[in-house]
């Protein structure tokens, strides 16, 4: 299976001198090819994507089912958890979550060059440092209602989601460790165990928060607890899975010192992933507090939070495609085949802009009926399908950058990636958004165009980017990457001095 993975999908071939009509059925032969080599690559993107869409959904309700628990105690309840989680998301969670997107290019690299005890080395690495980092993190959540006051938040509301949030800083340990055992299996291409010991987990948990709930009369502070013992139980079956299953058996070889070197280079990764992440999910959350600032706040933040769950929901779809393409970029270079991994970018492309279109199609046919979901306001549920189109659009434009974003993690462009979006969302993004709702009077619609800007611009710069790039080049500085972290673990002898002809001849 792992030679497999690693085999070139696209292997040239020497054309000798031929006549007219040879020439001609060799032509027809390379495009029938070529033709396999697509369909070939389409199959095995969705093989990937199918179970890691399905899994990211599950993982997504954990704190979705804690929020509906809550949500029958009483209003005071459902504001403090739910402003508790947004904030969690912003401060903790995308922070982790961005910094294991490292493993996206270490180990993905790793597994591509058959460096198979590597994945183990950089996950263990991964791990250690995530854990310290979120020692800080959770020094910030016990602080989360004062920090929510001083943000001019309701005071009361502030004090909820504070209890709130000190109940789920179990779950920030759990998720830091539940990311890297994620980006462990899904670089070598097992998918499936995620999937299973997602929906057990989500199963559980509605049982967990049930009892935690209502049973032992915890209130909304068992359902952060529930959130947190869930993540965990996810975090336990992983760890049993890599410990004792054999397609992890070389990929894990045990606790080894060599994790704790080489932690600069990670670092190197993992900062500028986080921050590629985090100033993303940051505008969205600037977005909704800047519609508290418009005529009618409290309508224009509920259709405003309403645009945004929508938008998140349907964004589990180009995040299975985006990681789907991260890992077979990543193998791809690391084993040295350029031209796969240039032929596995435009397949993932062709595909992100059929399901943009196709899910902008259904946002646009449902706009009419999609807001009486959430409410029975006609103020709402009216305003909800004027946004709905404009939300179209910014689906659409997302799942394109989304996936070209893990075209990049693959490659290892995280640091090139952070700076495309500080510039999309606060160079063009949050200025627009400003202009379109206060200066020229569009209101929550102005501010969501902002975003659309943003995603435009995130766009345009990848695509760019993709099409400029040598994938020659970026083969040998995948085996420059992979070689390095050989070199310190004391296996560089590996590492043959010539590069691979596919490289070269690339």
């Amino acid at each position: 299976m792992r030679g497999e993975d690693a085999s070139p999908l696209l292997v040239p071939a020497a054309i000798p001198e031929r006549g007219f009509e040879e020439e001609d059925r060799l032509c027809c032969s390379l495009r029938l090819r070529n033709d396999v080599d697509v369909v070939a690559e389409a199959r095995r993107l969705l093989s990937l994507a199918g179970p890691l869409i399905a899994a990211s959904l599950l993982q997504y309700s954990l704190q979705l089912i804690s929020i509906m628990f809550v949500g029958h105690l009483g209003e005071l309840n459902l504001s403090g958890a739910s402003m508790a989680t947004s904030f969690a998301n912003v401060s903790g969670f995308s922070v982790l979550l961005g910094m294991a997107s490292a493993l996206d290019t270490s180990c993905g690299q790793a597994y591509g060059a058959k460096e198979y005890h590597m994945l183990g080395i950089h996950m263990q690495r991964a791990m250690f440092i995530l854990l310290l980092v979120s020692v800080p993190l959770a020094l910030v959540w016990t602080y989360t209602s004062q920090i929510l006051i001083a943000a001019g938040q309701n005071p009361e509301i502030s004090a909820e989601a504070g209890k709130y949030a000190c109940w789920l800083i179990p779950s920030l340990f759990a998720y830091g460790l539940l990311q890297c055992l994620i980006k462990f299996l899904q670089t070598q291409n097992t998918v499936f165990p995620m999937l299973i010991s997602s929906g057990i987990t989500a199963f559980f948990h509605i049982f967990i928060c049930w009892v935690l709930v209502y049973i032992s009369g915890f209130g909304s502070k068992g359902a952060a607890l529930a959130t947190s013992i869930s993540y965990w139980i996810n975090v336990f079956l992983l760890v049993i899975y890599v410990k004792f299953s054999q397609a992890c058996k070389e990929t894990w070889t045990g606790l080894s010192w060599e994790s704790l070197k080489d932690v600069f280079d990670f670092l190197t990764l993992a900062v500028p992933s986080a921050f590629m992440i985090c100033v993303e999910f940051w505008s969205f959350e600037m977005v909704v507090l800047l519609s508290g600032l418009l005529p009618d706040p409290k309508l224009e933040t509920s259709v405003l939070s309403i645009s945004l769950n929508t938008m998140w929901m349907v964004y589990m779809i180009p995040t299975g495609l985006s990681s789907a393409v991260s890992i077979r970029v990543s193998n791809e270079l690391g084993a040295g085949q350029p031209q796969a991994a240039s032929l596995s970018v435009h397949v993932v492309l062709i595909i992100a802009i059929m399901e943009g279109l196709v899910v902008a199609l259904i946002t646009i046919l449902v706009r009419n009926v999609w807001g009486y979901l959430y409410s029975y306001e006609e103020d709402v549920i009216k305003y909800v399908s004027i946004m709905m189109p404009v939300l179209a659009i910014s689906d659409f434009m997302d799942g394109i950058q989304c996936t070209l974003s893990g075209a990049a993690r693959g490659c290892g462009w995280q640091k090139f990636c952070s700076f495309v979006n500080l510039g999309a969302y606060y160079v063009v993004g949050i200025p627009s958004a400003i202009m379109f709702a206060f200066f020229l009077h569009i209101g929550g619609k102005g501010l969501w165009m902002g975003i659309i800007c943003a995603l435009v611009v995130q766009v345009l710069v990848l695509t760019a980017a993709i099409l400029r790039t040598d994938w020659g080049q970026e083969a040998k500085k995948a085996r420059d990457r992979v070689t390095s972290a050989a070199i310190h673990t004391g296996h560089s002898d590996r590492f043959p001095d010539s590069l691979p002809s596919s490289i070269e001849a690339y």
